[in-house]
């Protein structure tokens, strides 16, 4: 699990990139564009500066992921697949997922955004999920433990009154789209894998405006909120130093 100086450089240099394409992919929302123009927009961007997405063909041989971004609109927490037929609607809110390759390592970031002007509880769940995903970061230093980021999203969101998914975590990345450690968005301080330098992982709060309770549609990725309430998921890639934490994308 532990990445060496250099590699983490790398994994920098491709997050920096990668983190760009998404802020300039959120960039195009608005309503009456469809999530396949945003993909088309974010794959090829990857591929200009050099990088591979690393979402296209995740998953079984079955049923492979099949595309570059995953677009999640509104009560979708997350995996939601891009349609030509799914176009945003003013009040909408949208979660963009993001993974590339680049110089054979992996990084992993997500946002979401309004399209148009959009509700006051929207607008809360994800300043509440963006605030968690910036806490949890504060939290992920040398001598810490998993347990500690996964305390403070949970207490972000029980004290708000929404909830933190419990049934997806975020993940160690770096040599593959998921690796180990798993990082949950819930747990308690002092307890779990004690963070060192080196550990790349990714943090990703998901929260939803009521219950957080899941289910899959019948393609097999696109995960919903049982309860039809919105979701809102924020990840940035860290790594551990001797100092603290540090945001490679």
């Amino acid at each position: 699990m532990i990445k060496t100086q250099a590699e983490i450089e790398t994994i920098n240099e491709g997050g920096k990139l990668l983190r760009d394409i998404l802020l300039r992919t959120a960039e195009l929302v608005k309503p009456g564009i469809t999530t396949a123009e945003l993909n088309s927009f974010a794959e090829r961007e990857m591929l200009k500066v050099g990088g591979k997405p690393s979402f296209i063909g995740y998953g079984t041989k079955k049923n492979p992921f099949p595309a570059g971004l995953c677009t999640s609109i509104n009560d979708v927490i997350v995996h939601g697949v891009p349609s030509a037929r799914d176009f945003l609607q003013e009040g909408d809110i949208i979660g963009l997922d993001i993974g590339m390759i680049y110089k054979g390592l992996y990084t992993d970031t997500a946002i979401t955004v309004p399209v148009g002007k959009v509700s006051f509880v929207a607008e809360k769940l994800m300043k509440l999920t963006k605030q968690a995903l910036d806490a949890a970061i504060a939290e992920a230093k040398p001598g810490n433990t998993i347990g500690d980021i996964g305390a403070v999203i949970q207490e972000i969101a029980e004290s708000n009154g929404v909830s933190t998914v419990r049934d997806l975590v975020g993940h160690g990345v770096g040599y593959a789209v998921h690796e180990e450690p798993n990082v949950p968005g819930y747990g308690k301080r002092g307890k779990g894998l004690k963070l060192e330098p080196g550990l790349v992982i990714a943090i990703e709060p998901m929260f939803t405006e009521k219950h957080p309770e899941i289910y899959f549609d019948e393609d097999g990725w696109t995960i919903r909120t049982q309860d039809g309430g919105l979701a809102a998921h924020f990840e940035h890639t860290i790594a551990i130093t001797d100092k603290g934490s540090r945001i490679l994308t």
